[in-house]
């Protein structure tokens, strides 16, 4: 007996080396921490069950969208195999479409292209159509809100602002009455980093003035452009926010909110499960979110974006990568990013999902375009 079950044991090994000599391997680029690699494994390990004959390696890196454009530009530019599913950036697909460094995905749907396209968020699906061509699938949204400490707000019965100068006033009473120096009024992203960009046009948006394209080159209004620098800066002037605030990155806003050193904050989506779940987040159950504020007369605006998977032009193991990004793209992985990460889903049933809403009460009013 014993003989037997020290056989059956060492088939059982062999079975399994054999296996993993056999199984396919796919790199994926996970992008940074924003993006949530640790619950991307998970939803990696189910997939890596319901598909055995494929194994699935993990590679992330850069803090930021600027930094992880420059690491896969290098890359791909090098016509490198070594990854083969990508995380983009809503602002990359195009770029990356162009030079040729992305497997368009139409033949590998088929029928069932226009049927998928339809179920996601239109300024989501439009994004990741290049030249008439499907180059990547949707896998979250983002947009950009007002984070903000309710406790505070209500110890000094004030309202949640509506204009950018009605947040200036709120700030400075209650800074004045907590008495602390560290205590930021608000705390925004100045930095050379795309977030910057959204900083930078939420106050020219919000004058109903929209970027002009003439002859190629895109324009702004110069005097509406003027006056939502100026109102930024008119920020920091009054002590609302921080004079080293041309240093600040999307990470900065949230660790300091995290500490409870800011009344007021700007940031993405996933910022509000930084904030509720880690451990060392003193803010827990004292977050509100709300919609951006506006200048004067203004309408409230934000900056949208998100994520998608594109598979690499130069992958060996493309229709795998691509049966990895369809699985990746689905309802219930959206929905699951959502729960755990408080990550936008780029999928609009979700904005009504009970679980989801159960875990991310916002969710309800914070439907992107």
């Amino acid at each position: 007996m014993a003989s037997l079950k020290g056989k059956m044991l060492l088939a059982l090994t062999i079975s399994a080396a054999v296996q993993s000599v056999y199984a396919e391997e796919l790199t994926i680029f996970a992008g940074g921490s924003n993006q949530r690699p640790d619950i991307l494994r998970g939803v990696l390990d189910d997939f890596e069950r319901q598909n055995p004959d494929i194994k699935v390696k993990v590679e992330t890196g850069g803090a930021t969208s600027e930094l992880q454009r420059q690491y896969l530009s290098t890359v791909l530019s090098a016509k490198d195999d070594k990854i083969d599913v990508l995380a983009l950036d809503i602002v990359n697909p195009a770029q990356y479409a162009k030079a040729g460094w992305l497997e368009p995905l139409d033949a590998y749907l088929g029928k069932d292209k226009k049927a998928q396209l339809a179920k996601y968020l239109p300024s989501n699906a439009s994004a990741n159509i290049v030249d008439g061509k499907l180059v990547a699938l949707p896998f979250t949204a983002d947009s950009m809100f007002l984070y903000y400490r309710k406790d505070l707000l209500a110890k000094y019965n004030l309202p949640v602002p509506k204009t950018w100068d009605e947040l200036a006033t709120v700030a400075k009473t209650i800074q004045k009455g907590e008495g602390k120096p560290d205590l930021q009024g608000l705390s925004f992203q100045g930095a050379p980093i795309e977030g910057t960009v959204c900083t930078f046009l939420l106050p020219y948006w919000s004058q109903g003035k929209a970027i002009q394209k003439t002859k190629g080159h895109s324009e702004l209004e110069k005097s509406a452009a003027v006056q939502g620098l100026n109102s930024w800066l008119s920020l920091v002037e009054q002590g609302v926010s921080k004079k080293n605030t041309a240093e600040v990155k999307t990470g900065d806003t949230v660790n300091e909110f995290k500490a409870g050193q800011v009344l007021f904050g700007i940031n993405w989506g996933f910022a509000w499960s930084k904030f509720q779940n880690d451990a060392d987040s003193k803010v827990k159950d004292q977050i509100g979110v709300a919609q951006l504020p506006a200048l004067k007369g203004g309408e409230s605006v934000s900056c949208a974006g998100g994520w998608q998977w594109g598979v690499s032009a130069y992958s060996k193991h493309k229709a795998d990568s691509v049966k990895l990004a369809r699985y990746l793209s689905q309802p219930e992985i959206g929905k699951r990013f959502a729960i755990e990460g408080s990550i936008l889903p780029v999928y609009p049933s979700l904005y009504e999902d009970k679980e989801v809403l159960k875990a991310v009460p916002w969710f309800a009013d914070a439907q992107a375009g």
